[in-house]
């Protein structure tokens, strides 16, 4: 089965995320990766559609959510709606989860930014070298390509 044949079973299934998602990335996928519609109802792709679904919120430091969010409060505040828990700060999640290689990484799982050995941001992967991710002040979230290679890869689990 083809991703766009399963767009409208996972459309009905999963609602409203999945068609802001679907938009999101261009009206061709619901969800960059998935691979089955068995796989739409996993935490990563839950947690997924949730960030997708905050699009627009304005980045406010050490925000949680639920209308703005800083870079780990998004991460922090999807996977909980998926009923995982993540601790609070970018480096803390990193620390939590397993670490994963570039090659390995499936959508919803978290995309952590550093340089040297300190983990300075996070999102959450969309496929497509794309993240979900709440960049800046005076920024808001939105799916954006990943603009580095220094970037290591954490799966919740």
């Amino acid at each position: 089965m083809t991703a766009l044949n399963r767009v409208p079973s996972l459309m009905v299934r999963a609602g409203t995320a999945s068609a802001l998602t679907l938009a999101a990335v261009g009206g061709t996928v619901v969800i960059p990766g998935v691979a089955s519609d068995a796989a739409a109802a996993t935490p990563a792709t839950k947690a997924l559609q949730v960030a997708a679904s905050k699009k627009g919120s304005p980045y406010k430091w050490g925000a949680t959510g639920p209308r703005r969010f800083d870079c780990s409060g998004l991460t922090l505040y999807s996977y909980k709606a998926a009923g995982k828990k993540l601790p609070r700060t970018a480096a803390q999640q990193y620390n939590k989860t397993h670490h994963i290689s570039a090659k390995s990484r499936k959508a919803g799982d978290l995309v952590f930014f550093h340089s040297g050995s300190n983990v300075y941001h996070v999102g959450i992967y969309a496929g497509q070298g794309k993240i979900w991710h709440a960049p800046k002040t005076g920024d808001v979230v939105r799916l954006q390509k990943i603009w580095t290679k220094s970037v290591w890869y954490g799966r919740v689990s």
